[in-house]
């Protein structure tokens, strides 16, 4: 019996064209998966390297994002370094040289000077002061009253203060009458006024000040017709800054300076009629 290959491989033939579609597309899916795993390391790496970019790029904007902040901030601190140290110079014009030296960084200046400053501070605190202060000053012109109260002296002897060696006196005058005789050679200085607890001069008169005026011997360097320089020790009188002044011939003598006394020179404090007239025992 002959057996016909050709029906055969017909009817076979078309019993493969007439196989389900569905079959056709799962063999396409397959190939095409296929070949999606065998480029999948390929896109793994363009993402891989386009991750990589963004994120560089990313990190170049910060940057400069910062560094555009950080310079406005530099540039910031430069104008107030300028403005201080504008401001430092014209002190120093004033007050002298400045001893504030100049910042390496402009950044860093404010914070540096700042805790200068108080680690200056705090070193002057604890270092002791040997300044005067003033107040033993105070204490040596301090006078205590038999009733407990203190008077403060208006008036200080100065460094040139001296006993006189000539006996120098005041006669005092009311009118054409002598009323007293006044010597004034035993010290350097005699305070005259109304506080009797004091002066060493007492007046009465109501226009007077309590503290009025001083009659102060002073060591001063005079030359001679020769031309050689020598020492001595003469009267003056300073007015302290009194109500009412101090007059010496007929004339109001400036306040807080002294004026110098010549031998026959006439003294009235205030509106007192008194009169005051210097003379020396010699001219006596």
């Amino acid at each position: 019996m002959h057996r016909d290959f050709t029906r055969t491989s017909g009817r076979e033939r078309d019993q493969e064209d007439k196989s389900p579609p569905y079959r056709n597309d799962r063999h396409a899916r397959d190939v095409q998966r296929d070949s999606y795993r065998r480029r999948e390391p390929s896109y793994r790496d363009d993402d891989r390297r386009q991750r990589d970019k963004d994120l560089y790029s990313d990190r170049k904007r910060d940057r400069y994002r910062d560094d555009n902040r950080y310079g406005d901030r530099d540039r910031e601190y430069g104008r107030e370094d300028d403005r201080l140290r504008e401001r430092e110079g014209s002190d120093s014009r004033r007050a002298g040289p400045s001893r504030r030296s100049a910042s390496p960084r402009a950044r860093s200046s404010q914070p540096e000077s700042r805790s200068r400053s108080r680690s200056a501070a705090a070193e002057d605190k604890a270092k002791p002061n040997f300044a005067p202060s003033g107040l033993l000053a105070a204490e040596t012109k301090t006078v205590k009253r038999a009733d407990g109260t203190n008077t403060v002296l208006k008036y200080h002897e100065p460094p040139e203060a001296r006993k006189p060696s000539v006996g120098w006196r005041l006669y005092v005058f009311k009118g054409k009458e002598q009323v007293d005789l006044l010597h004034i050679h035993r010290q350097s200085a005699y305070l005259i006024g109304r506080d009797r607890a004091v002066v060493d001069i007492a007046v009465e008169h109501p226009s007077c000040s309590k503290q009025h005026a001083v009659i102060q011997y002073r060591q001063v360097q005079e030359k001679n017709e020769f031309g050689d320089v020598k020492s001595a020790v003469k009267p003056f009188i300073i007015d302290l800054e009194s109500t009412n002044g101090t007059i010496v011939n007929d004339e109001t003598i400036p306040t807080s300076r002294y004026y110098e006394l010549m031998v026959g020179d006439v003294i009235k404090f205030g509106e007192s009629t008194r009169e005051y007239v210097l003379l020396s025992e010699d001219a006596a």
